[in-house]
């Protein structure tokens, strides 16, 4: 058995990247998740910033292309236009920041920045892909578009976002009827239009192939 050792300064968990198939994404929780350590930093506390890293298949090098800074906090990261992009909230300049890193990824460069004013909370404030879009989908039963585009619709608190393709996003809603089950709600980019529902799971595979797994019944 091969096993490779992987230095990753102590960040133990990591994330295959949307929208690739040879890099990985990991950070550490001094503050918890994203939405965690904004409530510490609303309650007063200092915000220790966390760490993100970079992997990469299959050789396994590491690149830490943003340095942990005091008062910033690390969202995900994402595979787009052939480049990586990270999400990173600057909580002492109340700023939104979208950085892009280069080839080799030792370092990134801001490429849009917000005003943490345009969102209620942090809560599931998220980079996808498929092109590049900044979302967020809280606690109100309402998603929001926040970049490139804006956009504010209600959805159902079952829904989640799946992934986005072009002018379409894709939701993934569950229910009980009694037994669990799922449908998928394709919905226009950025208004919230409902386009189609499609009863079953999707399963997304290498190549942006989907299948949809048809419910029983």
């Amino acid at each position: 058995m091969e096993i490779r050792v992987i230095d990753t300064g102590g960040i133990t968990a990591l994330a295959l990247m949307e929208g690739s198939e040879d890099w990985y994404w990991g950070t550490d929780y001094t503050g918890g998740d994203l939405y965690e350590a904004e409530e510490l930093f609303r309650s007063g506390h200092p915000i220790r910033g966390n760490r993100l890293v970079l992997v990469r298949f299959p050789e396994g090098r590491v690149y830490e292309p943003v340095p942990a800074q005091e008062g910033c906090y690390f969202g995900n990261a994402v595979f787009e236009d052939g480049r990586i992009h990270l999400l990173r909230v600057d909580f002492s300049r109340e700023e939104i920041g979208i950085l892009r890193c280069g080839d080799e990824p030792r370092e990134a460069e801001i490429v849009a920045s917000l005003s943490l004013k345009a969102v209620r909370d942090c809560y599931n404030l998220m980079l996808h892909g498929s092109p590049l879009t900044l979302c967020r989908q809280g606690h109100e039963n309402r998603f929001q578009v926040l970049w490139p585009e804006e956009g504010d619709f209600p959805v159902s608190p079952r829904e989640s976002l799946d992934h986005r393709e072009g002018d379409v996003l894709l939701f993934s809603e569950w229910r009980e009827d009694p037994e669990y089950r799922e449908s998928q709600v394709l919905r226009r980019y950025p208004t919230g239009k409902v386009l189609e529902r499609l009863d079953g799971t999707l399963l997304t595979l290498p190549h942006g192939q989907h299948w949809l797994l048809k419910n029983p019944g």
